[in-house]
């Protein structure tokens, strides 16, 4: 695959269907929309849905409104919320799903994510967006469910989705089921009237012109529609939101080390760092950067063209369906060329532990797992000061490194 083609399939777009009426769940949803509910005390089910998606690099996040839609308006139009920019638009009659997304025809990306907002898929999406086969136009997220009587059934071959099946009553055994993550192409618009179900009357013809895949994740599943199951998401989330996080060092660690490296065309991956990367996200942690970029103190570089370099990073490591969650950084420098950089010892600079300790702060991060890779004494001090195991990278291969760590983790 060519680099263009990398850095062109990044999906960075993800819209949530918030229009439904919530019936099933009575008197809860009398005054509030369903995906408004809380699951902690001013954390709501959508809130913690914005942060999955937005800590795996969807920047562009449109709320496919209708009933009740002022709710949404005034919590979260054109709000920033852990780096993505989140937009409301409004349906102006209920028209089903597809009708929702026909009404956001004019705000779609090329390639974009489009998610149920009453349900929580705790998956990797960026492994959902990996680049697609030449004729697809979508692939959905599916899932083996062992009581299958509540949703309809997909069957597939291979990975291409053959056919949907209708709720049925009685269904024993696992049967895999549409979770309500797709990742779709503009082009399904084409297909789209302004008033029909996605569901029931797109996929299947996609699905019977051989343009729909379909990926099995086994993942954490909830469906919050009814009374009992928003219970289990009140019980189940808070914690489910709490996870490990892997710390890396970035130059000598991720990337090749040139020096107060920071052009683009300098990126040289170390073996076994994106691999490593995508195993984590796999096992569910969070992986955060935490780098000196003292050159920007030094005015070797500015915050842009760092910025540029995180972003080719993530360019690359979406190609395999990787990312990471959140770069730290340290500009300050004994040396610095402003004043406003020019610090003896700031506490964010390694080997002080002022990067990790606000992550651990800023993240819903579970302590217990979490630890640091770095390739000199200064990370592993950083670490150490801030309460985690620091482990210093031999230099030979970063997946066998973090491999190893999650290994003794188990013992």
């Amino acid at each position: 695959m060519s680099e263009d083609a990398i850095e062109t399939m990044r999906v960075k777009q993800a819209l949530f269907l918030v229009g439904g009426k919530g019936t099933r769940l009575g008197s809860l949803t009398t005054a509030t929309p369903k995906p408004l509910l809380e699951i902690a005390p001013n954390v709501t089910f959508l809130d913690v849905l914005i942060e999955q998606f937005s800590r795996h690099g969807f920047s562009d996040i449109i709320l496919l409104a209708g009933h009740m839609a002022e709710q949404f308006q005034s919590r979260y139009h054109l709000r920033q919320r852990g780096g993505a920019t989140i937009t409301v638009v409004c349906e102006p009659e209920p028209a089903g799903t597809g009708g929702a997304l026909h009404a956001a025809r004019n705000h779609l990306d090329e390639w974009f994510v489009m998610a149920n907002g009453d349900s929580y898929f705790d998956i990797n999406l960026r492994s959902l967006t990996k680049p697609a086969a030449a004729g697809t136009v979508g692939r959905l997220a599916l899932r083996q469910e062992k009581n299958a009587a509540r949703f309809g059934t997909v069957e597939v071959q291979g990975q291409r989705v053959t056919a949907f099946r209708e709720k049925q009553a009685g269904l024993e055994g696992g049967r895999l089921i549409n979770a309500g993550v797709y990742l779709l192409n503009r082009g399904v618009v084409d297909a789209v009237s302004q008033v029909c179900s996605l569901e029931r009357d797109v996929f299947p013809g996609l699905a019977r012109a051989g343009q729909l895949e379909g990926r099995v994740f086994d993942g954490y599943f909830l469906d919050m529609g009814l009374p009992d199951t928003y219970q289990l998401a009140k019980r189940d989330m808070p914690g489910r939101r709490q996870r490990p996080v892997a710390f890396f060092d970035r130059d000598g660690v991720l990337n090749a080390d040139h020096g107060y490296t920071h052009r683009v065309a300098d990126l040289k991956w170390i073996n076994g760092a994106r691999e490593a990367i995508l195993l984590l996200n796999e096992a569910g942690y969070l992986v955060i950067v935490v780098t000196n970029q003292g050159g920007i103190g030094l005015g070797l570089y500015g915050l842009a063209a760092m910025q540029a370099f995180h972003e080719r990073m993530q360019n690359d490591l979406a190609a395999i369906g990787a990312h990471i969650d959140a770069f730290y950084h340290c500009p300050h420098h004994p040396d610095a060329t402003t004043a406003n950089y020019r610090h003896a010892d700031h506490p964010d600079r390694k080997p002080n532990p002022g990067m990790i300790l606000r992550a651990l702060e800023e993240w819903p991060v579970r302590h217990a797992g979490s630890f640091l890779v770095g390739d000199r004494d200064s990370d592993v001090t950083a670490a150490t000061r801030a309460g985690i195991p620091g482990y210093l990278f031999d230099g030979v291969d970063v997946f066998q490194t973090v491999s190893r760590i999650l290994q003794d983790q188990k013992r």
